[in-house]
């Protein structure tokens, strides 16, 4: 449920913890397809989220038969599996009752949410299976008025990311959904996304004209430093793709973190947070020994810690 924080900026309770305002950023891992079909890749990318300090974890779920137009549904291509027609290779990489099982176990044993995009009517109902903390729309879905209708239905917190879409289908969107337990991700749906195009003000703008949301980034590009810009332009929440290796087989590994760099993501981020204060000034402690032997005129004013 979103309420205002102490700041007045609005908060979306996910899992257990408020994300907005002047809580701590939340840090979403990707796992995404990045598992290639393997339920022991997808454990290991859990445990390597986990291991970096991100709070949760994102899958995605299809119906192949109902995602894939069917003229696409005989193309080859080339795949782990040998080249295979693309609605097999579809088949292949989606996880079954049986996988999401065993992640709903590794995760809950770990303490750490996970949640998916759902790209289908049908895959909102196999994951509500699972009580997830909220839904994730990708920016594919944002214009799928029905997909979307279907997701708010579940009366969960709502990710709404904007890649690949106009202002207008962005205040459409909002709009269906509505604004309570809605938060709204930048996004700029290039992968990898060079520089140059993430436009990462839009995080400011977004929160101005969608207050009541919180507002965070889900990056596709290589590299760390617009994430952490994100988190500095006051993204409440950041959503990174990770991978065990950037040069293993799929479309999204290049855009990925490895899980070295995760925890470099998290821990800088958490360095930034505390960084950034709270816009107040003040004379700190440690800086009483540089005026005693630095200043030459003294204000006569108090020292405040």
């Amino acid at each position: 449920m979103s309420t205002a924080s102490s700041g007045g900026a609005a908060t979306v309770e996910i899992g257990g913890r408020r994300v907005g305002g002047a809580e701590p950023v939340l840090v979403i891992a990707e796992i995404g397809i990045n598992h290639n079909g393997s339920l022991d890749m997808a454990r290991k990318l859990i445990d390597g989220a986990y291991l970096a300090g991100a709070q949760a974890v994102k899958f995605q779920k299809r119906t192949p038969e109902r995602c894939v137009p069917k003229e696409q549904w005989h193309l080859e291509r080339d795949t782990p599996w040998g080249r295979i027609s693309y609605i097999e290779y579809r088949r292949r990489m989606e996880f079954g009752d049986a996988e999401f099982a065993a992640i709903d176990r590794h995760c809950r044993e770990r303490g750490i949410l996970w949640f998916a995009s759902c790209w289908d009517r049908q895959a909102v109902d196999f994951v509500e299976r699972y009580q997830p903390p909220c839904y994730k729309i990708a920016s594919a879905s944002l214009t799928d008025h029905d997909l979307l209708r279907k997701v708010r239905s579940t009366g969960r917190p709502v990710i709404l990311s904007t890649g690949m879409s106009t202002a207008a289908e962005i205040d459409e969107a909002v709009n269906l959904l509505g604004r309570r337990d809605l938060l709204i991700a930048h996004s700029t749906s290039t992968y990898p996304c060079p520089p140059a195009d993430l436009n990462l003000r839009m995080i400011e703008t977004l929160r101005r004209l969608y207050p009541e949301c919180p507002v965070g980034y889900s990056g596709h590009e290589t590299g760390l430093a617009p994430t952490w810009a994100a988190v500095a332009l006051g993204a409440a929440f950041v959503e990174r793709h990770i991978t065990l290796d950037r040069a293993l087989w799929g479309s999204d590994q290049a855009a990925s973190v490895e899980i070295g760099g995760f925890l470099r993501l998290v821990s800088n981020i958490r360095d930034i947070e505390k960084a950034l204060g709270d816009g107040i000034k003040r004379v700190y402690e440690g800086e009483l020994a540089a005026i005693a032997k630095l200043r030459r005129v003294k204000s006569g004013l108090e020292v405040g810690g």
